[in-house]
């Protein structure tokens, strides 16, 4: 799935309001720009995206019903 589509699904599915899939979208989007980027832009733009999405912690707790849809 390109990040054309993935924005796509994020968008249909309400998941604007998911911070996860905002990461993978980041993640996507890095990954088909690698070429155009230097070594050092990449790996910047990967430890950047590892630290977001070590911020997202535990915050799902207390939504589990709705996030993991149980």
């Amino acid at each position: 799935m390109n990040s054309r589509d993935l924005a796509r699904y994020i968008e249909a599915t309400d998941g604007i309001s998911k911070p996860w899939l905002l990461v993978l979208l980041r993640l996507q989007m890095l990954k088909e720009n690698r070429d155009y980027l230097s070594p050092e832009e990449y790996f910047q733009s990967v430890r950047e995206l590892h630290q977001d999405s070590v911020n997202l912690g535990e915050w799902w707790i207390g939504k589990e019903d709705e996030v993991f849809g149980k």
